[in-house]
């Protein structure tokens, strides 16, 4: 009897794993068919969109197999034309380009000369200054450079260079004068500057406008 009762709990559980195989397949058989209509919606809903569209006849030309040339850096490329602009060269020749009175003052073509006028009276508030005072050629041409860069994105318009009148200098000679001079002439921010006023630094400095 014992056996009988065995066999019967057996098959009964048989049943109930075929019957969960069978909704196990029907489900996912639910699921297939679900979403073929999802896709046959789609792609009606696709074609309805774009409308009635013609294949495009073949232009009998042939795929050319040459290897194309590598990406050119544009952004390296534009970083080194910057910084190329940036550089300040110390072979140019200034004096061509400075008024011929004392105090060798300069202005952009096209600046008026009323604009210099001003700046020499002090019509304009000197917003910012850099102290060369010191610095070897190189370190202060890098200087010069940064502080107009910095004097620009602060908006500001007028600015004071100290470079110094040179009697700490080898044979008292103002190098630093002259390369300053230069070196701003070289720079398309700088419209015009002078010599500063005697209470501003007088010959040991300039008094710089910017472009607004």
């Amino acid at each position: 009897m014992s056996g009988t009762i065995k066999d019967f709990a057996s098959l009964k559980a048989l049943r109930a794993k075929i019957k969960s195989q069978e909704e196990a397949r029907k489900e996912a058989e639910a699921e297939r068919v679900r979403r073929e209509k999802e896709n046959r919606r789609d792609s009606d809903m696709f074609l309805r969109a774009v409308g009635n569209v013609a294949p495009l006849r073949p232009s009998g030309k042939v795929e050319s197999s040459t290897p194309r040339p590598p990406p050119i850096a544009r952004q390296h490329l534009a970083d080194e034309q910057a910084a190329l602009e940036e550089s300040l060269s110390d072979e140019f020749n200034v004096d061509t380009l400075l008024d011929t009175d004392h105090e060798l003052s300069y202005a952009r073509t096209g600046i008026s000369g009323d604009i210099l006028r001003k700046l020499r009276r002090g019509h304009w508030v000197i917003q910012g200054q850099l102290d060369l005072h010191g610095m070897r050629r190189e370190e202060a041409r890098e200087a010069l450079a940064e502080f107009l860069r910095n004097a620009v994105k602060r908006g500001w318009r007028c600015v004071r260079i100290i470079h110094g009148k040179g009697l700490g200098s080898v044979n008292k000679e103002p190098v630093l004068k002259s390369k300053v001079r230069s070196w701003l002439v070289q720079k398309e921010e700088v419209i015009a500057f002078c010599q500063a006023k005697a209470a501003d630094g007088g010959s040991g400095a300039l008094v710089v406008l910017l472009r607004a």
